[in-house]
């Protein structure tokens, strides 16, 4: 989220990823969520929160990440039109993102690479609410979490992407809440059972629990990673996923602790867990 404090570190010319530096630029691929719309149109939805970062964040957000998903409950905060704009200003400046789109089709179109002779398809999803930030066939606007969608989309990239890896990044999950909800199990086991490869969640706030589903690793939530407004241990605890693949495609990873300060800023405080 880069509305409010963490904006306003970049405004200063600050670098809020500066601690994690090393790690994100030793990557492949990176990629996160973008927690807000991008932009200076628009007036907020009716909602608690509405989010809008401004558009000089592009250039940082272009240096450490490879795509961003912005396939959540804030992309639509500022209406359609706004959300069209941000898409529009994302192609004209070369910030590839996925999980979102002019209509559905495209909205649920996955984000291709090629790494070493490996074809990874990651597409998006969102599942809180509000529904009407869902992309239609005449609406642009996010790619939403609906069983149907997101098993046709899996098939899809294995079969006409010819992705030999898919990485499935869903916005789901209650707030707060440690471990991950009946729903959220049902879905990512829905997932892999469709030939999904991984999936790395997020939106309780909070990191939840990991589970391995027919061997393939289920990251229900890595918490927050910059996002201000909170003090809590568990709120100001976020995790980055570092996954590697073997010549077989199997999956290796490890989690980096990311420790929010006052102003949302993550500190890097080291490995956690290595599988």
């Amino acid at each position: 989220m880069l509305d409010e404090l963490p904006g306003q570190y970049i405004e200063e010319v600050k670098n809020p990823f500066s601690s994690f530096d090393p790690l994100f630029k030793s990557a492949d691929i990176t990629i996160g969520n973008l927690e807000c719309l991008v932009g200076t149109s628009g007036k907020p939805e009716d909602k608690p929160f509405t989010f809008r970062a401004h558009p000089r964040v592009i250039p940082i957000l272009k240096e450490y990440f490879s795509a961003v998903s912005v396939a959540n409950n804030h992309s639509g905060d500022y209406g359609l039109e706004a959300f069209s704009r941000m898409l529009d200003l994302f192609n004209q400046t070369g910030l590839r993102y996925f999980g979102g789109g002019k209509d559905i089709r495209s909205a649920h179109k996955p984000i291709l690479f090629e790494v070493k002779g490996k074809k990874i398809a990651i597409p998006g999803y969102n599942e809180y609410l509000p529904r009407s930030f869902e992309a239609l066939d005449d609406r642009p606007d996010i790619a939403w979490n609906e069983d149907g969608y997101v098993t046709h989309d899996i098939r899809s990239a294995k079969e006409f992407d010819k992705a030999d890896i898919v990485i499935v990044f869903p916005l789901w999950g209650w707030e707060s809440e440690k471990m991950a909800s009946s729903r959220q199990k049902k879905l990512a086991h829905l997932m892999i059972d469709s030939g999904d490869d991984a999936i790395v969640g997020g939106h309780p706030y909070v990191t939840q629990n990991i589970e391995i589903y027919k061997g393939k690793p289920i990251l229900y939530s890595l918490g927050n990673f910059i996002f201000n407004g909170f003090e809590d241990e568990e709120s100001t605890t976020g995790w980055v996923s570092e996954m590697t693949f073997s010549v077989d495609s199997k999956i290796n990873w490890v989690i980096h602790v990311a420790k929010l300060d006052k102003d949302g800023i993550p500190q890097n405080l080291g490995k956690l867990v290595a599988e």
